[in-house]
């Protein structure tokens, strides 16, 4: 078992012949990275740390509200209302990229949002779709096929003109939306005040302010080695 307080950092990431890294992009907003970072207490996980130079790092000081770890991933409790929360906001005013591993028991449930500013997150709607809500406006994603309630890699893009693209496990959806505004982050697993909380693991979350085919194609890549 592991002893409390234990910080962990793990390479368990499986070889695929790229040496492309995250850290590698200047536009690299924040990277809670797999196995890496993490404090754990007697209730669960109390940190984790950001893995960029912006030191975003989450938190978790109410016990009831830690999450778990399991096999190496974090494992939340939507009945507890477990999240993790930085001191303060990742901003996105335009083009980003988001890459999550995550495998959701539940719909109905935020997997990244703002805990401190309303109308803010990234939620699965539904097994088959996503909304993303920026300053009180919202656009919904329909997967072509499949489900969100599986062991799934997700990359979200926005272009510079404001092109919402999904990415499921490294197949670009052909549902595209438009939203402009600024995106606000500063927690994982619920959105203001603690609500619709996520239910099921999440293993790493990268955040970046730029856009690119390539950039979407790496991290589509590196999170299907996981």
């Amino acid at each position: 078992m592991l002893s409390l307080r234990q910080s962990l950092s793990l390479n368990t990431i499986k070889t695929s012949g790229s040496s492309w890294n995250p850290s590698d992009e200047t536009g690299l907003e924040a990277w809670y990275k797999f196995q890496t970072g993490i404090t754990l207490t007697a209730f669960g996980v109390s940190d984790w740390d950001d893995s960029s130079s912006n030191t975003f790092n989450l938190r978790q000081p109410t016990l009831l509200e830690q999450p778990a770890y399991n096999s190496g991933n974090i494992d939340f409790d939507a009945s507890a209302s477990q999240s993790l929360q930085s001191a303060s906001d990742i901003t996105l005013s335009g083009a980003f990229t988001i890459g999550i591993r995550l495998f959701p028991s539940a719909d109905n449930v935020v997997v990244l949002g703002d805990n401190t500013i309303n109308n803010e997150f990234f939620k699965i709607m539904s097994s088959t779709v996503l909304r993303v809500k920026t300053d009180g406006t919202h656009i919904e994603i329909t997967l072509d096929s499949g489900t969100f309630l599986a062991d799934n890699y997700l990359v979200i893009t926005r272009n510079s003109s404001d092109l919402i693209t999904l990415y499921l496990n490294g197949v670009a959806q052909s549902d595209t939306e438009t939203l402009a505004g600024t995106v606000n982050i500063d927690t994982i697993g619920v959105r203001k005040t603690d609500l619709n909380a996520y239910d099921g693991t999440i293993s790493e979350v990268q955040i970046y302010d730029t856009e690119s085919t390539a950039l979407a194609s790496n991290v589509n890549t590196y999170l299907s080695n996981l």
